[in-house]
């Protein structure tokens, strides 16, 4: 269909935003950024790259609808049409705070399923990508979620739910229980790249409370095409709304499902 775009176009927007992030990595002022809500800002850089993303997408497919996490929307999504998911900087608090790891995130809809998922992450210059029933890639080589059986033998990822401070006495007794049972957890900061990390095997497993669908979506293919298993706390698809979601080998997985049980 000529609504598909190819995998090439996501990644050329990619790599296009990530030198704008690179542009202001060390030039943000005060000014420059906008509380949002408790924890939870946004920058021009954030709204820069956002605009730019949008723009090149309606040049090429005006009439594809845009879930963007800077962009309002008050209208309903048509199943049926084509969606582009943006994140157009995962990680804006390391962003603010000049800590390099965030990323962009990009991913197409069409059919109510993800068909292309796009993160790059311009400080390593690394560029995670997959399309449905393709596989899933990092700088064109291919790429598998890990190997490892035993959760004591594994190493996490997670965010912390720094935003929803009524869900922290749940997370704590999960994320003790994986402490005790697992070689180690990381907290990155931004759940895209935890994903893509987990796709190529560099985590073994990642859970998080209370994403939103630009968080994920992206990723979420790439941990799949990576043979990976990815889905809501309680073994359900995603969609595309905020949920509690799990991902990992499928050894950690099933453990992890077990533990938030």
């Amino acid at each position: 269909m000529t609504d598909i775009p190819k995998i090439q176009f996501l990644e050329d927007i990619a790599r296009s935003s990530g030198r704008i992030l690179m542009k202001h990595l060390f030039k943000l002022t005060k000014g420059q950024i906008r509380f949002k809500g408790q924890n939870d800002y946004v920058t021009v850089v954030d709204q820069l790259s956002e605009k730019m993303i949008i723009k090149k997408i309606l040049s090429r497919f005006p009439d594809h609808q845009i879930m963007a996490e800077e962009t309002a929307h008050t209208g309903q999504w048509d199943p049926n049409k084509p969606l582009w998911i943006i994140d157009p900087l995962d990680g804006t608090t390391n962003f603010i705070h000049q800590l390099p790891i965030f990323c962009v995130s990009i991913a197409f809809q069409i059919r109510r399923k993800i068909v292309l998922g796009v993160v790059f992450d311009p400080n390593r210059n690394e560029l995670f990508s997959a399309v449905r029933g393709r596989g899933a890639y990092l700088n064109g080589g291919k790429i598998n979620v890990s190997q490892t059986k035993n959760i004591k033998l594994s190493l996490l990822a997670t965010g912390f739910p720094f935003r929803y401070h009524e869900i922290l006495e749940p997370y704590i007794r999960i994320f003790r229980a994986l402490c005790q049972n697992s070689k180690g957890i990381r907290r990155g900061g931004s759940a895209a790249l935890d994903l893509c990390y987990v796709a190529c095997g560099r985590f073994d497993g990642f859970w998080e409370f209370n994403l939103l669908p630009w968080d994920m979506a992206a990723g979420s293919l790439i941990v799949r095409e990576a043979r990976g298993l990815i889905s809501n706390f309680q073994g359900n698809s995603l969609e595309l709304k905020r949920q509690n979601i799990l991902a990992g080998n499928r050894s950690i997985y099933k453990q992890l499902k077990e533990v938030v049980k």
